[in-house]
């Protein structure tokens, strides 16, 4: 075992016996909204990947150690002390640890864990990627160099659409990761289902999906590869009107001086107080939405797994 890693019962016998797990990252739950909604949500995630058939694996870092499969008790925790709990990217890790620091995990720093704990399928709200005029500030998320190197399938509703959904989608090909469609030929913006981007491949079915990145794995690729799964239509967002409001809040966000890992986060809490609660609502129908789909995938995988 990893030193520093603690891996819940439930999800060490999963893994053991090739039964389907599915990683859940815990930024969503200090840093995504506040308490209790965001425990209440955190619940309702775990408990639909249960009811789908897989094992749920919340990932934090909690005292210093990499923990996967958070306790009831854990999820409080995270959630009740918010914001005060770091926001940990894959560079931070070391210093979180050594600290005995809690932790909640990004895209990447999640991808990380679980492919620490060796599972293969993570369900998150939308990946990070290149911002709006990175040309000028070089703002890259880590969530791109990650899937480019760890071998953990991201189920996602695309890109954040508060990013350059063009250019992520490049720095995604130049690094060799495919994007996926599911059941869309067109690259979902997180809160609307189309950007007007195309991605990869259509896949149609969660086993054309499993079969593709077992296939993947069998051929030693390394790297992740990314499910673009659209919002449901009844909650998705005009595009004019969430495009307006994402302006509003990037103009603030300028002119604040707000940069770096604070200003995803910031833009989020911005818009979802712009639109009324809105996009707040519609992010957390998107993520009960990939953890359906994340769930169906890690079992058509783990039946190809137990069959080698």
């Amino acid at each position: 075992m990893v030193k520093f890693l603690k891996v819940s019962n439930e999800v060490l016998d999963a893994i053991a016996h090739d039964k389907p797990v599915v990683a859940l990252e815990s930024t969503i739950i200090s840093h995504g909204m506040p308490y209790p909604q965001n425990v209440e949500t955190a619940q309702k995630v775990e408990q639909i990947v249960r009811d789908n058939g897989a094992v749920p694996a919340t990932i934090a870092i909690i005292g210093g150690v990499l923990t996967v499969g958070c306790s009831a008790e854990e999820i409080e925790h995270l959630g009740k002390r918010g914001t005060a709990v770091a926001k940990v990217s894959r560079r931070d890790l070391p210093f979180i640890v050594a600290g005995k620091l809690d932790g909640a995990t990004t895209v990447a720093t999640t991808m990380y864990i679980a492919s620490l704990a060796g599972i293969k399928v993570f369900a998150t709200g939308g990946i990070g990627g290149v911002h709006r005029n990175a040309q000028n500030t070089m703002d890259i998320s880590a969530d791109l160099d990650e899937l480019q190197q760890t071998s953990v399938m991201v189920v996602c509703a695309g890109a954040k659409s508060i990013l350059d959904i063009g250019l992520t989608l490049e720095c995604l090909e130049t690094r060799g990761v495919p994007v996926v469609g599911y059941q869309t030929e067109d690259m979902p913006a997180f809160y609307t289902q189309k950007s007007g981007f195309k991605v990869d491949y259509r896949l149609d079915t969660p086993k054309q999906i499993a079969d593709a990145f077992f296939a993947k794995e069998q051929m030693g690729l390394q790297g992740g590869m990314l499910i673009a799964n659209p919002i449901p239509d009844e909650y998705a967002m005009d595009p004019d009107y969430i495009n307006e409001n994402i302006q509003k809040a990037l103009v603030e966000a300028d002119e604040l001086g707000i940069t770096g890992k604070n200003i995803t986060p910031f833009l989020l809490d911005k818009i979802q107080k712009l639109t009324g609660g809105q996009s707040l609502a519609s992010n957390i129908q998107l993520v009960f939405n990939n953890a359906r789909l994340a769930s169906k995938i890690a079992t058509e995988l783990a039946k190809l797994h137990s069959e080698i």
